[in-house]
């Protein structure tokens, strides 16, 4: 634990940034570029000035995911931390929504009033700098102590948090965040959020190993088992359309997904399905057609992360396009449609500095550039070269 002089100090220097106009480049270091950055969105996101507790929302993009599951092998363990270091323990999905926690005594009245419970909405534009949001932002530990927090209801605490990164598909899933007041602090914090953050990663591997993995966006890839299958790119779309089909489908329906009108018998389906049968180990269904393992997918992650508004992160997850070689009518229609939702979704965002990052990795992507050029004036710097994009 620090001195407790020295805490004193440090509130009363953030204080002051706090209290100013502007933050110098200096500041901005000494306060944490990651920190001052933060204040500058929170700023700009016209959040409710007396805003005392984050919204709560009736679900979470991850019900059912590979995290929730990998929380039920390990909830015994992190509520231990919690309750012997005087925390509260929560875990985040990717947009912010906290999924799971676990209190103190010591903790309890103050998690529950500030909403930093199962439900609590924590992105930053809805309540500000925090913990939670800026690990899950910079997609690294971060530590917000005490008013370096927007709403001054948390201003008595200290926060640390980790992504959670998934063992294979190295994909942030979501955040671990351990909090306790500002007096608490300790240098350690941080290694202990990370620590966390590995003991969720490690639960991850144990219930992979049971499940079944798609990465459609750029190159093709399957998991089963904790281990990369070898596969043809026709399975690949097999199981892609009917991971996209839960409820399974009939022989003459996978068919026609598959192929279309191409001249291509049925019996060569079938042929293709009792390979994967196989390969499956039996976790292959007929009558009708379906995948018996838990599923996860990228592209189901990035359609999930669009119903969710999680804007930013469908971006991340679509790194590619979709099966680019597919023939597959199906395949076709419904990347089509995922691109549609995206570029609406592109059109309405209002976070410029997510949408440079989105261009500067996929220049092509002109959604993008207009929907910059209509959020910047006309004499700010990026402008004319926004307009160079578009020719």
């Amino acid at each position: 634990m620090m001195a407790m002089q020295h805490l004193i100090q440090k509130r009363q220097e953030i204080e002051k940034l706090r209290t100013s106009s502007s933050i110098s480049t200096v500041q901005a270091e000494q306060l944490g570029k990651s920190i001052a950055s933060s204040w500058q969105r929170s700023n700009s996101a016209e959040i409710p000035k007396d805003r005392f507790a984050a919204p709560i929302s009736e679900g979470s993009m991850s019900q059912g995911s590979a995290l929730q599951h990998a929380l039920s092998y390990c909830a015994d363990e992190l509520r231990h931390i919690a309750q012997q270091s005087s925390m509260v323990v929560a875990v985040g999905d990717i947009g912010s929504t906290i999924i799971w926690s676990a209190s103190s005594r010591q903790m309890r009245n103050a998690a529950e009033s500030v909403h930093f419970v199962e439900g609590g909405q924590w992105r930053e534009e809805l309540v500000g700098t925090n913990a939670l949001a800026l690990s899950l932002k910079t997609q690294q530990s971060s530590c917000v102590f005490s008013n370096e927090h927007y709403m001054s209801s948390i201003h008595d605490w200290v926060c640390y948090a980790a992504p959670i990164i998934d063992p294979y598909s190295k994909h942030v899933l979501g955040v671990i965040d351990l909090s306790t007041t500002w007096k608490n602090h300790n240098s350690l914090g941080l290694l202990a959020a990370e620590r966390c953050a590995s003991i969720i990663q490690t639960a991850l591997l144990e219930y992979q190993r049971q499940q079944l993995y798609i990465r459609a966006f750029g190159v093709p890839q399957v998991h089963f088992n904790g281990k990369v299958m070898v596969l043809t790119p026709r399975q690949i779309e097999i199981l892609t359309i009917l991971a996209l089909c839960p409820q399974g489908m009939t022989l003459d329906t996978l068919h026609q997904a598959l192929y279309g009108e191409r001249k291509v018998s049925v019996g060569t389906l079938k042929a293709e399905m009792s390979q994967l049968r196989d390969l499956l180990g039996g976790m292959l269904g007929s009558r009708p057609y379906r995948i018996l393992a838990h599923i996860e997918a990228d592209f189901l992650q990035a359609e999930q992360a669009l119903d969710a508004a999680y804007i930013e992160t469908a971006l991340k997850l679509c790194s590619g396009v979709l099966l680019p070689k597919t023939e597959s009518p199906f395949l076709c229609a419904w990347r089509d449609c995922l691109e549609s939702r995206l570029s609406s979704a592109i059109f309405k965002a209002n976070e410029t500095d997510m949408l440079f990052k989105h261009v500067a990795r996929y220049p092509e992507a002109i959604d993008a550039v207009e929907r910059l050029i209509e959020l910047t004036p006309d004499g700010h710097p990026a402008h004319q070269l926004l307009e160079k994009y578009k020719i």
